[in-house]
């Protein structure tokens, strides 16, 4: 009987983003496929420790203890070797993660896979796998940070947090703020209030959180998957989210308003699991505190052009 991929969330997770495997990759780096096959073989029994997205993966999973059939699937992808994955599928035993499907490429791309695991999400350290994917697919895909120290995440909710425009909505109204500035971008917005906003990279994975949450035996304010927007919006901005929302039929848990002000303590105290934003200035401190994944932007967007760093030459010194 073939499975209906429409009910379940499907996470792709690769083995750097769900387990610590920093050092592994340093030596993957100096001593290429050789030294860390060796490595890997040499150290089979050694316990991995838990990566950024550890935390997140066992929440979702612990989703399905509360319905009949399974809500949420999780598929471990690496361009590891089978054989060099042991310690991977080792750690994943001794964590006690009910996850039974993995993708081993041995070095081949894993964009093509996307589609054939039908994934929703797909969460990795590697900027070029992330970058392909995000232009191969329709797939929301995020790089991954480093973990933040003392993370203490709940274990019986799970909890999203997305950035707006560029995220969750498309780069239209964000292009607006870069070329003429805050103002055409508030007019812009209060006189489109009515007018749902596009779809961003992350629109259909929000939509999927959202059907999900009807699965669960708990009405939606009490649902143990709840979905917050983190957004650097305003007012007089702000209405065109919440009736964006509306129309799409949507429920969002949560949503912090913050025109512009740092978002890592909010972000801390609802306890995200994950946030997304495309933004390094967004990123930078709240990736001290939660799980952080930067969205990028498709390689033929015009907001790359604002990613560029603007190198300020020293100003030369009058000889006297």
């Amino acid at each position: 009987m073939p499975v209906d991929f429409s009910k379940i969330l499907v996470v792709g997770v690769s083995s750097r983003a769900l387990f610590n495997l920093e050092e592994e990759e340093q030596i993957f780096r100096e001593q290429n496929i050789r030294g860390f096959r060796k490595y890997q073989l040499a150290n089979e029994d050694k316990l991995l420790e838990k990566g950024t997205a550890f935390p997140l993966v066992e929440a979702l999973l612990k989703l399905n203890t509360h319905v009949e059939k399974p809500i949420v699937e999780v598929v471990v992808m690496s361009r590891n070797s089978p054989e060099t994955g042991v310690r991977v599928l080792k750690a994943i035993e001794h964590y006690k993660l009910p996850i039974t499907r993995w993708a081993f490429s041995a070095g081949e791309p894993l964009a093509p896979f996307i589609k054939a695991f039908n994934v929703d999400l797909f969460l990795s350290r590697d900027k070029k796998d992330v970058q392909k994917i995000i232009d191969a697919s329709d797939c929301a895909t995020a790089l991954i940070y480093d973990p933040p120290e003392n993370f203490k995440p709940e274990t019986d909710r799970v909890k999203f947090a997305f950035d707006a425009d560029a995220v969750v909505f498309s780069e239209e109204s964000e292009q607006i703020y870069k070329e003429q500035g805050i103002e055409a971008f508030h007019k812009h917005e209060k006189e489109n209030e009515d007018v749902p906003l596009n779809d961003g990279p992350f629109a259909a994975l929000l939509r999927k959180l959202s059907y999900i949450q009807d699965f669960l035996p708990v009405e939606k304010e009490l649902s143990p998957l709840r979905i917050a927007i983190v957004t650097a919006r305003n007012s007089p901005s702000h209405m065109r989210v919440i009736k964006t929302f509306r129309k799409w039929n949507v429920y969002v848990d949560e949503a912090y308003f913050m025109g512009g002000w740092p978002k890592a303590l909010v972000l801390e105290a609802i306890g995200t699991h994950i946030f997304f934003d495309d933004q390094d200035s967004h990123l930078s401190d709240s990736k001290t505190k939660v799980p952080c994944g930067k969205v990028l932007y498709k390689s033929n967007s015009i907001l790359k052009n604002y990613e560029k760093e603007i190198i300020v030459e020293p100003k030369k010194v009058k000889e006297n």
